[in-house]
């Protein structure tokens, strides 16, 4: 499972290889009201999400559907090194 990190983890590449346990705490939108599947999954960080991502981990959509519904598209987290 992979993930790329935003500039609040990133630390000048320092992120990159690095592994996150990523838990879904919350819904950041109505279309989806309760996305958490109440797991986590344990990603490593493999690239950059630049600014625009206004995000702390970006997942890629196999880790995003192991802990939250996909059609919620973005997740409030929380997450442990």
């Amino acid at each position: 499972m992979i993930a790329a990190a935003s500039d609040a983890i990133w630390g000048n590449r320092a992120a990159c290889g690095r592994r996150y346990r990523v838990t879904c705490i919350g819904a950041t939108n109505q279309g989806v009201p309760k996305p958490c599947k109440g797991t986590s999954v344990v990603v490593k960080i493999v690239d950059y999400c630049p600014p625009g991502c206004a995000g702390t981990i970006d997942l890629s959509q196999e880790a995003f559907a192991i802990i939250a519904n996909p059609d919620a598209g973005k997740i409030k987290i929380s997450y442990t090194q």
